[in-house]
């Protein structure tokens, strides 16, 4: 347990998407994003941070591969969290793939939220309403 006053670098359990109908509600939304070997679905949640959850097929390895890739992709999410401020609930698919790096996960998570956030983004904005093509 860390001393009083540090802040805790767990990632808490209210930032993970855990039910099924979590999950099915974010699916519905058919909001999605590719990045390598990450499949990003993302809506908007009433919350006032993100979430995460993790689907990672045996398709994609051993359970020991699977675990690893699902710890790498928790530490990316955590460490992104104080720099992306959208609330949003993320559901990350993992394809098959050869093994990579953290920073290699960290990156293609980035890409495929941004875009995720980015194709939610319009639909509210008034400036885009204004604009022709819409």
């Amino acid at each position: 347990m860390p001393p009083e006053g540090t802040p805790s670098e767990r990632f808490p359990r209210s930032h993970r998407l855990r039910k099924d109908l979590e999950f099915q509600a974010v699916y519905g939304s058919r909001h999605r994003r590719q990045s390598g070997p990450l499949l990003v679905y993302g809506r908007p949640n009433d919350l006032e941070h993100q979430r995460l959850g993790l689907s990672v097929g045996r398709k994609v390895g051993g359970a020991v591969k699977r675990v690893r890739i699902k710890r790498q992709l928790r530490e990316a999410f955590r460490l992104m969290l104080p720099h992306f401020q959208a609330a949003f609930d993320f559901i990350v698919v993992v394809r098959p793939h050869r093994v990579a790096t953290a920073e290699d996960y960290r990156r293609h998570l980035e890409i495929a939220m941004r875009k995720v956030v980015a194709e939610w983004t319009p639909r509210g904005s008034t400036e885009q309403d204004q604009s022709p093509g819409c």
